[in-house]
């Protein structure tokens, strides 16, 4: 009996321990959990992508709101030679607490061999 009892306990345990580890995971998102930042980054890259049919080359600035996440996509608009004359453009991107893309703009275009005279 004393075999039966401990394991019992054993079992217990375990789905204590289990238990208190769903209740820690937050919520959001198809998997039950909030995205997490690199998540976030990389499928609004694809999305932007997606839907402009432009190439994302990095990004410039990336923050949570309360509405879920903003992020400043830098995309090569015109391919030039040599590539320093290539036409950037920065996009702002807006995203929902899930990483779903609710909408973009783009904010401003530029040369890429220029530098910055907006002291951004």
């Amino acid at each position: 009996m004393t075999n039966t009892k401990s394991t019992q306990q054993s079992q217990d345990s375990q789905q204590k321990q289990n238990s208190s580890q769903e209740d820690d995971t937050p919520q959001g998102g198809a998997t039950g959990r909030r995205p997490r930042p690199m998540e976030v980054l990389r499928e609004a890259r694809a999305q932007l992508a997606e839907l402009t049919g432009l190439r994302p080359e990095s990004v410039s600035s990336f923050e949570q709101t309360e509405d879920g996440w903003s992020l400043e996509v830098e995309v090569l608009e015109l391919e030039r030679v040599p590539d320093t004359m290539s036409l950037m453009a920065s996009y702002l991107v807006e995203l929902d607490t899930d990483g779903q893309l609710t909408g973009y703009r783009r904010v401003r275009r530029y040369e890429r061999g220029r530098s910055d005279a907006r002291g951004r």
